[in-house]
């Protein structure tokens, strides 16, 4: 059997580890079978707040996820934690560097070709991309009754041995509202780092996963492991990666030699 590739980065966000919606025990699988140079924890790792709201949900697959991360730094791995909104208390540490990783609001990684892309977790844009007030009340009541019935459909298809599919992710595609707050996120973060000069932007927050071309910039959304199950990641030459829990590569975006190669005109 091949050994898995070592890829050069890693971005994952949004496990939300403690609530009773995370899916810790496949992040687990992910991460053991994952060799990187560099593992990007792009927030909402642990949801601390669904912990102090409600009741902790904490397993033995919680626990090898933090086992995981742990044998990842042993390796060798560097370990970047970029707090969200739902581990808001952890950016009090930003800017140490701690003996198991460093803390940081927002990073600058820079690809193997030279491309310069904000690392950011998204919930700075949500002044421009909510509604507030009584509709987002109901809209997070709705989304968290929509997330339980997606683990009772997933739970019947694993028993009929059935992949993974993700219910809550084909009912958003399905609304209106919810493809425009997507297209005003995606549009916030792409002004955001064009306004820093960079080649684009790696978040998470929304809980969609993409890796696209826009206006010239990318716009990467590594997902997350409460409905898409998903990372992102660069390859030794700078490509970009969406891969699956599974390790399957669900879009891909070359690197910089490579698609200036593309747009040469062909010879005659």
């Amino acid at each position: 059997m091949a050994a898995p590739p070592v890829r050069r980065a890693v971005f994952v966000s949004d496990v939300h580890l403690g609530s009773k919606h995370c899916h810790a025990a496949e992040f687990a699988d992910f991460l053991e079978n994952l060799h990187c140079r560099q593992l990007y924890l792009v927030g909402d790792i642990v949801d601390l707040w669904w912990m102090a709201q409600k009741r902790a949900a904490w397993n033995q697959a919680h626990n090898r996820v933090v086992e995981a991360l742990h044998a990842l730094r042993r390796r060798g791995t560097e370990l970047i934690y970029i707090p969200g909104n739902h581990d808001r208390p952890i950016r009090r540490f930003c800017g140490l560097v701690l003996p198991a990783m460093q803390v940081r609001r927002r990073a600058i990684h820079v690809t193997a070709d030279g491309r310069r892309l904000l690392v950011t977790h998204g919930d700075d844009y949500d002044a421009v991309t909510h509604f507030g007030g009584l509709q987002e009340r109901f809209g997070d009541w709705l989304y968290y009754r929509i997330l339980t019935g997606n683990k009772i459909v997933n739970g019947l298809r694993r028993r009929f041995g059935l992949r993974y599919w993700s219910l809550s992710e084909y009912l958003k595609r399905q609304s209106v509202a919810a493809e425009r707050y997507i297209n005003r996120f995606v549009q916030a973060g792409l002004d955001d780092a064009r306004r820093r000069g960079l080649d684009g932007i790696i978040c998470g927050h929304i809980h969609r996963a993409a890796l696209v071309q826009r206006e010239g910039l990318i716009y990467a959304n590594d997902g997350d492991w409460v409905e898409s199950l998903t990372a992102l990641s660069e390859e030794a030459d700078g490509s970009l990666c969406l891969l699956a829990h599974t390790g399957e590569t669900l879009a891909a975006l070359p690197a910089r030699l490579r698609l200036m190669m593309q747009d040469l005109p062909k010879a005659a």
